[in-house]
């Protein structure tokens, strides 16, 4: 690493050292087994039945859910012919039906995004969606109890967008959908990730609790549970969240939750491990501290991570300047000191 490049990442990691918001107090997550099997490298997507687990990778050239014991061994996979584009996420409905949010789109390019259904006989039905307002990436489902499906934007400033359909949806499609609220996570000090600094606010991951009380976003490095005593994810996600570190994972993107309460978490590269946090439901803060809508059309905004301390984008852009300031005094100094 060149001097200018070590100064701005220096200056970047001690604004990120300032605006990090508290964590809860939560019992460091536990490795569990270790995912061994060459087949699943990229781990991207994970829920549980109580029994066994369900996991899917990044991408692909066709559907392929693996099915794991508890010892992370792969009992059986469930396939379909269809060639997604991006699969991303993994959901579970409470008749068994899994949800595999083909919702990738790193470049901006897609016009439509997809929802897959899959049965646990292989059955794929393909839901075409569209935004309503240009392309985004997204790494994140969440179903509700009457399984309507929540995306929730990746983005690089930690404003992420969330979107549902706007009616039932239809297949092929597309089913438009509409934002019902934005986030906004701060910056973290929790330690992983493969994004030095910018880990802390990108979206990767989202699970919802067996009995839908408890919705959870995930970042490269953190956790956030949000509570939904009601089952009502749009008014859970108005709330301020818990956050649980989840530190030192090498690519973090999935997320799920035991029936019991525990979260499990896990991410992209060989013999990566499942860890848990057991109860972690139990640390989701009682719904008494809910939102007024902040923007017009019924949006809403909310601090991940706490209400105290600097917003996730204005700290990052406050970095970013303070970074380039710095790096161009160093570069004027150097200059000067070459002409000597």
């Amino acid at each position: 690493m060149t001097l200018r490049w070590g100064a701005v990442l220096a200056v970047f990691s001690f604004v990120l050292a300032l605006s990090a918001a508290p964590a809860a107090a939560a019992q460091a997550p536990a490795s569990v087994c270790t995912v061994s099997d060459k087949r699943i490298t990229e781990l991207s997507g994970l829920v549980s039945d109580g029994q066994r687990w369900y996991a899917i990778n990044d991408g692909g050239s066709k559907i392929q859910v693996f099915v794991l014991g508890r010892d992370c061994a792969v009992q059986r996979v469930i396939t379909n012919s269809l060639d997604p584009y991006d699969v991303e996420d993994l959901a579970r409905a409470a008749d068994g039906t899994l949800w595999l949010s083909d919702t990738g789109d790193n470049d901006k390019k897609r016009e439509t995004v997809a929802l897959v259904a899959l049965t646990p006989q292989g059955k794929a039905t393909l839901y075409r969606l569209t935004y309503p307002d240009g392309q985004h990436d997204v790494e994140a489902l969440l179903l509700d109890r009457h399984g309507t499906p929540y995306l929730v934007t990746k983005t690089p400033f930690g404003d992420s967008g969330i979107y549902r359909p706007v009616s039932a949806l239809k297949s092929p499609g597309p089913t438009p959908l509409e934002k019902v609220g934005t986030l906004e996570f701060k910056p973290t000090n929790t330690p992983g990730g493969p994004v030095a600094g910018f880990g802390s606010v990108l979206v990767t991951g989202a699970a919802t609790s067996a009995d839908g009380t408890v919705v959870a976003l995930r970042t490269y490095t953190d956790a956030y549970l949000y509570s939904a005593p009601d089952g009502d994810v749009s008014a859970a996600l108005k709330r301020d969240p818990v956050r649980v570190p989840l530190p030192d994972e090498q690519q973090g993107e999935a997320l799920a939750f035991e029936p019991d309460g525990t979260l499990l978490s896990g991410g992209e590269g060989t013999r990566q491990p499942i860890r848990a946090v057991k109860d972690a439901t139990s640390m989701a803060k009682p719904a008494t501290n809910d939102r007024t809508p902040a923007a017009a059309g019924g949006e809403t905004g909310t601090g991940a991570g706490g209400s105290s301390g600097m917003g996730g984008a204005p700290a990052l852009v406050l970095a970013v300047c303070i970074a380039a300031g710095g790096l161009f005094a160093l570069t004027k100094l150097r200059r000067r000191f070459s002409r000597k």
